[in-house]
C-alpha cells in the first residue's frame, strides 16, 4: 500500500474535511480526493461519509486510522530527527494570548533557543484563542497556547495551568469604598466604579461577577483596550477596577500599587492549553519545546 496514500488518509482523518487536509498537506483538494478514491478503491470499502461541511470516517475509517496514524507518526520522527542532523536550526513557530505568552512562555522558550543542537529559532504570534487554533489547524503555527479546548481529531490539546483572576483597583477606589464582606454579593458601590476590559463584552468582569456574585456588572465598559498589561496600567493610574490574572498585577499588588477589592474564598480559575495537531509531536523541536513549556508552568501557578 502507497505510503503516501496513507499519509493523507490520516491527515484527512483528523481534519474531518478534505479542504483542511489538502492545506496540510500542500496540495490541492481534487488531488486529496482522487489519493482517497484510490485508496478505497484498493481497500474495497468506504473510508469517509461525505457530508455538507467535512467528511465523517466510517467504522472501517476509524480502525484503519488506529493502526495506521501511530506507525506514520514514528516514520516522521525517525525522518526529523535525521533532519535535525542539518546545521541549521529547525524554526518553531508559537501562538498564543499576547499577555500570557509574553510574560510566560516566551521567557521560558527562550532558554532552547541558539545553536546547540538541539536548539531552534523561535517566531510567535498574538491572537485570540479562535484565530490561534484556526491558525494551527491550517498549519501556520506548530505549538498554541489557548482558553479554549478543541475538539476533534486533528489538535491535540494538553492541560498547561490555571490562571487566578483578581479583582483590583488603586487603593484610592479601596478607601472610598471600604471594607466588603465576602459572603453578601458586590456592594452597591461596587457598580458605580468605571470598569477597565479588554473588549466591551467584559469578558472579565462578566466571569468574575457570575462566578463570585453570581450576577453581573451593572457599570459598562469606561475603558476597553485590547491588552491586560495596559489594562493593568489604566488600574494603577487609578481608572478604575478591572479584572486581571494574579500572575500579571502580583508585583502590583506587593507594591501596593493597587489592592485586591474582594477577596472570594474560591477565586475564578482559568485554563490554558498547549495545542498541537496531532501527531507533530513527532517532531523533535515541537516535542521539546511542548515538555518544556509543560515542566516550566509547574513554578507558573
Amino acid at each position: 500500500m502507497d505510503l503516501a496514500l496513507l499519509r493523507t488518509f490520516v491527515t484527512v482523518h483528523r481534519a474531518g474535511s478534505f479542504t483542511r487536509a489538502a492545506a496540510l498537506l500542500g496540495l490541492s483538494q481534487p488531488a486529496v480526493t482522487s489519493q482517497i478514491r484510490t485508496l478505497e478503491r484498493q481497500l474495497g470499502r468506504p473510508l469517509f461519509l461525505r457530508q455538507a461541511r467535512g467528511v465523517t470516517p466510517t467504522s472501517i475509517g476509524d480502525e484503519l486510522a488506529h493502526k495506521a496514524a501511530p506507525h506514520l507518526d514514528a516514520l516522521v520522527e525517525i525522518t526529523e530527527t535525521g533532519l535535525d542532523d542539518d546545521s541549521s536550526l529547525r524554526t518553531l513557530h508559537l501562538a498564543g494570548p499576547p499577555e500570557f505568552t509574553a510574560e510566560r512562555a516566551l521567557p521560558a522558550l527562550t532558554e532552547l533557543t541558539g545553536d546547540d543542537g538541539q536548539g531552534f529559532a523561535l517566531r510567535a504570534s498574538f491572537g485570540t484563542a479562535e484565530e490561534t487554533l484556526e491558525g494551527l489547524s491550517a498549519g501556520h503555527h506548530d505549538l498554541a497556547i489557548s482558553t479554549a479546548q478543541p475538539r476533534g481529531a486533528l489538535l491535540t490539546a494538553t492541560a498547561l495551568c490555571d490562571e487566578e483572576h483578581v479583582l483590583v483597583a488603586a487603593p484610592r477606589w479601596s478607601e472610598q469604598l471600604g471594607t466588603g464582606q465576602p459572603d453578601r454579593g458586590p456592594e452597591p458601590a461596587l457598580d458605580k466604579v468605571p470598569v477597565m476590559e479588554v473588549h466591551e463584552s467584559l469578558p472579565f468582569v462578566s466571569r468574575y461577577w457570575a462566578s463570585v456574585f453570581d450576577s453581573h456588572p451593572a457599570a459598562p465598559g469606561t475603558v476597553i483596550v485590547p491588552d491586560l498589561r495596559a489594562v493593568l496600567a489604566c488600574a494603577v493610574a487609578g481608572a478604575g477596577l478591572a479584572v486581571l490574572p494574579r500572575y500579571l498585577c502580583a508585583a502590583a499588588l506587593e507594591r501596593g500599587d493597587v489592592v485586591a477589592l474582594h477577596e472570594p474564598a474560591v477565586p475564578p480559575l482559568r485554563t490554558y492549553f498547549l495545542v498541537v495537531r496531532t501527531g507533530t509531536l513527532a517532531m523533535p523541536h515541537i516535542a521539546r519545546a511542548h515538555d518544556w513549556l509543560l515542566r516550566s508552568s509547574a513554578d507558573w501557578c
